[in-house]
């Protein structure tokens, strides 16, 4: 796989090329776009790809309920304390330390998705320009070599000011 930038001062000229990319047959979420501005989402006609951080917190305070459960009941039993002829499990007692153990994993459990879901840490990352920062637009797709020569050609096509291989 390789990467390829093309950089763009006009933001028609990147969304064309986004476009071009896509007539040209290139698959949705192997290009992309990189801005120091803020643009809204969609606006260069960019894959909007879906998010699935909310199953995170719930399935981390789902763990945590549950281990808050067999913890505090496996500890009661195991050690019984007997008072007076009341209960050995002590529901409001328990109450306290399941709601604790609940909020701790799920944000626990939102953190770890949160870096799931950003894609972090970026072991491969593809080509890049600090002059993106400045201003200019970028779109970067990454192709096989067979490839390569084709979106290097919609790239030069659509306006490109640079094209930077990595």
């Amino acid at each position: 796989m390789k990467s390829l930038l093309g950089l763009y001062l006009d933001p028609n000229d990147a969304a064309n090329a986004m476009d071009g990319l896509a007539e040209g047959g290139f698959e949705q979420g192997t290009f992309d776009v990189l801005t120091g501005t803020p643009y809204p989402e969609g606006a260069f006609g960019e894959h909007v790809p879906q998010h699935r951080l909310f199953r995170f917190p719930a399935f981390g305070a789902i763990i945590g309920f549950s281990l808050s459960l067999f913890l505090t009941t496996a500890t009661q039993l195991a050690y019984p304390l007997i008072t007076g002829g009341k209960p050995i499990l002590s529901i409001f007692a328990m109450l306290i330390i399941m709601y604790e153990m609940t909020m701790l994993s799920a944000v626990i459990f939102s953190v770890i998705g949160i870096i799931f879901e950003s894609r972090l840490p970026n072991i491969a990352p593809g080509v890049y320009d600090p002059r993106i920062t400045e201003g200019y637009i970028g779109v970067v797709i990454s192709v096989e070599d067979s490839e390569f020569s084709k979106a290097k050609k919609i790239l030069e096509k659509s306006g490109s000011e640079e094209i930077k291989e990595g």
